[in-house]
C-alpha cells in the first residue's frame, strides 16, 4: 500500500510539473546591426532564463534581423508582465518588435471548410493524437456536408451560407463567431469561398489557406483541370496566409509529386488531396510552434 502510495504521490509530482511548464517562446524582430544575439543573451542571463534552443537570420536585402529562442526559467515562476517591463527597457536601443509566450500555449481555432473534407478530417486526426496542439473551438461552413464530423468530435458546428446577395451578412456573423470564442488561428480547410479585403487586413497573419496548385502556378478556381490541360509533370500543394490579393499571400509551405501524361483531371484531383493535407498541416504546425515570421511577402521559418 505505502509503495502504490508512493508511486501515486510521484505521478502526481510530475504532472504537476509538467502542468507548470518553464519553457517559453521568444520571438524577436528588429532592424538589423551588430551585437543584437549578445544582447539579447546577455539580458536573457540576467533574468535567469536559460536558452534551450534558438535560430535567426539577418535578411541582406531588407537589413532585418529576426530571431526565435526557446526558453526555459531556472527559477519557479515567471512573471511575463515584469519579465516584459524588463527586457523591453534593456533592449530599448535595438527597436524591437517582440514576443514571449508559454511554450506549450494553445491557439483557439477555427477550422473553416466547404464540400472537401480530407483537410478538415486529417487535421482533426493530429489534434486528436497530440500532433497538433491547438484547440479546435469550432467548425464554420457554407455547407452542411461535414457537420456530423464536428458532432463526432464535439465541436461547434457553424452553418454560415454564402451568396452574393448575403455575403456581408455571412462574413458579419463570422466575425462574431471569431470575437466571441477569442479565436487566436483560422484555418481554411478547402474553404472555397474569397474573404473580404477588410477581413484579409484586419487578421493578417492569423488566416491560413490551403490551394490545391504549386503556387504561383494556376491561381484561383479548378487549378488540377487547368494543370491537366498545360500538361504538367509537377503537381504540387500551397499552404500560405491569406492577403487582399487572391492566392498572394506569404507562402508558408509546398508538396510536389511527380505526375504524367496518363493522369486524367479526377486523378491528378486524388493525388492532390494527399499533398494538401500534408502541407496544411505543416503549415499550421510551423505556426502553433510559433516558428514564422512574415518578411513582407515572402516569410521566415525556423524550421
Amino acid at each position: 500500500m505505502k509503495d502504490q502510495m508512493k508511486v501515486l504521490q510521484l505521478n502526481l509530482t510530475i504532472f504537476v510539473q509538467n502542468k507548470m511548464s518553464n519553457e517559453f517562446i521568444l520571438r524577436v524582430q528588429c532592424p538589423d546591426r551588430y551585437g543584437i544575439v549578445a544582447k539579447i543573451s546577455s539580458s536573457l542571463n540576467k533574468a535567469n532564463l536559460f536558452i534551450l534552443d534558438s535560430a535567426h537570420y539577418g535578411d541582406p536585402e531588407n537589413k532585418v534581423f529576426f530571431m526565435r529562442a526557446k526558453l526555459v526559467y531556472s527559477k519557479k515562476h515567471l512573471n511575463l508582465d515584469e519579465f516584459s517591463k524588463y527586457f523591453e527597457k534593456e533592449c530599448k536601443n535595438l527597436k524591437m518588435e517582440w514576443s514571449i509566450k508559454e511554450a506549450d500555449y494553445k491557439p483557439n481555432t477555427a477550422i473553416f471548410v466547404s464540400k472537401y473534407g480530407h483537410c478538415l478530417q486529417d487535421l482533426m486526426y493530429r489534434v486528436d493524437s497530440g500532433i497538433l496542439p491547438m484547440n479546435v473551438s469550432c467548425v464554420i461552413s457554407n455547407h452542411r456536408d461535414h457537420e456530423k464530423i464536428a458532432n463526432w468530435h464535439e465541436i461547434p458546428f457553424f452553418y454560415i451560407p454564402v451568396t452574393k446577395d448575403n455575403k456581408n451578412k455571412a462574413e458579419k456573423e463570422i466575425r462574431k463567431i471569431i470575437n466571441d470564442l477569442d479565436i487566436d488561428l483560422m484555418i481554411l480547410a478547402r474553404y472555397m469561398q474569397i474573404l473580404s479585403n477588410k477581413m484579409c487586413k484586419d487578421f493578417y497573419g492569423k488566416i491560413i489557406n490551403i490551394h490545391h496548385s504549386f503556387l504561383p502556378s494556376f491561381k484561383g478556381a479548378k487549378p488540377y483541370h487547368r494543370a491537366y490541360e498545360k500538361g504538367v509533370k509537377i503537381l504540387g500543394a500551397t499552404a500560405h496566409y491569406v492577403s487582399s490579393e487572391l492566392d498572394e499571400g506569404p507562402i508558408i509551405d509546398q508538396s510536389v509529386e511527380r505526375v504524367n501524361h496518363s493522369k486524367t483531371p479526377r486523378d491528378l484531383e486524388l493525388i492532390g488531396r494527399d499533398l494538401e493535407s500534408i502541407t496544411l498541416a505543416r503549415a499550421v504546425k510551423y505556426h502553433i510552434e510559433r516558428r514564422i515570421f512574415i518578411n513582407n511577402s515572402k516569410t521566415v521559418i525556423f524550421n
